[in-house]
């Protein structure tokens, strides 16, 4: 019999590819996840593991069951879901891993209308970049993500996650005020080929909207500063330090006097806002009200 917190277990190891990342995300010693593995090994009688570099990776076993894993723990969620609902489930916490505009455009108004319609439910926010909320979901430290589309971001058919598409936003090209480009109704992103880059570092998904809206330009852009902080972003391209992609919804409320805020013309940059639980959690009695004023809220943000 194959123990199922095992498998938890395994999918860490799966998703952080060393045993000491898996061992922190589960909280515990990694000595403790290589008894896990080894008694999962003994239980199925197949190797699941094997070195890859200064990692691990999953054998062609490993991977059919970590498959399996994916089903199992989603119907535990369910399990869960369901007896909560059965007990009443109305009060509770739900711990919401999020980005920052991403909570001002839909968490915030969300957690207000949560008070009056569900008083049971208290919300902890945790703010994590758009890439650092699914981790977080997945090693169960947060209940529900805010998060952005990007490259290797789980997807729909995701065995894990359960998705919920919320809202998109273009990007606008952030100039510096003198800029011969400023004055223009719009901004062709390949007439910045030559131009220096203020951009966020690799590995934040506006990053990654960035690169490919001018790469879908002809150009790579060329990165001189690199600031997570749309602030900074904007403050360097106001001291003339280069231009830059910003998403519409983080220039609300900046000073932009030293700089000139401009649509993108053709292809907009664009990024893609979606909310996601642990596949099977998306019915939880405290979890699906937050999810439905998610998705109320994500109606009123403006579309352009």
């Amino acid at each position: 019999m194959i123990d199922p917190r095992r498998l938890r277990v395994l999918r860490a190891v799966a998703d952080h590819r060393t045993v000491t990342a898996a061992a922190a995300a589960l909280y515990l010693t990694p000595s403790a996840v290589s008894q896990q593995l080894a008694a999962l090994e003994q239980e199925t009688g197949h190797a699941l593991l094997t070195r890859s570099g200064r990692g691990v990776r999953l054998t062609a076993a490993g991977e059919i069951l970590l498959g399996h894993a994916h089903e199992v723990l989603a119907q535990l969620e369910r399990a869960e879901a369901e007896l909560a609902a059965y007990a009443g489930g109305s009060a509770g916490e739900v711990t919401v891993a999020a980005f920052a505009t991403g909570i001002a455009e839909v968490l915030a108004p969300a957690i207000a209308r949560l008070a009056l319609e569900h008083p049971g439910i208290r919300l902890r926010v945790r703010d994590a970049e758009g890439d650092q909320s699914l981790p977080l979901l997945l090693d169960g430290e947060a209940d529900l993500a805010l998060a952005v589309e990007y490259r290797g971001a789980p997807g729909a058919d995701d065995g894990r996650v359960s998705v919920l598409p919320l809202y998109a936003e273009p990007f606008d090209a952030v100039l510096p005020a003198g800029h011969p480009l400023a004055d223009l109704p719009a901004v062709a992103l390949a007439d910045l080929s030559d131009a220096d880059w203020v951009g966020q570092y690799p590995g934040n998904p506006c990053y990654d909207v960035t690169l490919l809206a001018c790469e879908l330009a002809g150009f790579q852009p060329r990165f001189v500063h690199s600031s997570d902080d749309f602030r900074a972003v904007t403050a360097l391209v106001g001291a003339g330090a280069g231009v830059a992609l910003v998403p519409r919804s983080a220039l609300r409320g900046m000073d932009l006097k030293e700089v000139r805020v401009r649509p993108v013309a053709g292809p907009a940059a664009t990024r893609r806002v979606f909310a996601a639980t642990r596949r099977g959690a998306e019915s939880h009695p405290l979890i699906a009200p937050v999810l439905a004023a998610l998705a109320r809220e994500a109606r009123r943000v403006p579309a352009h």
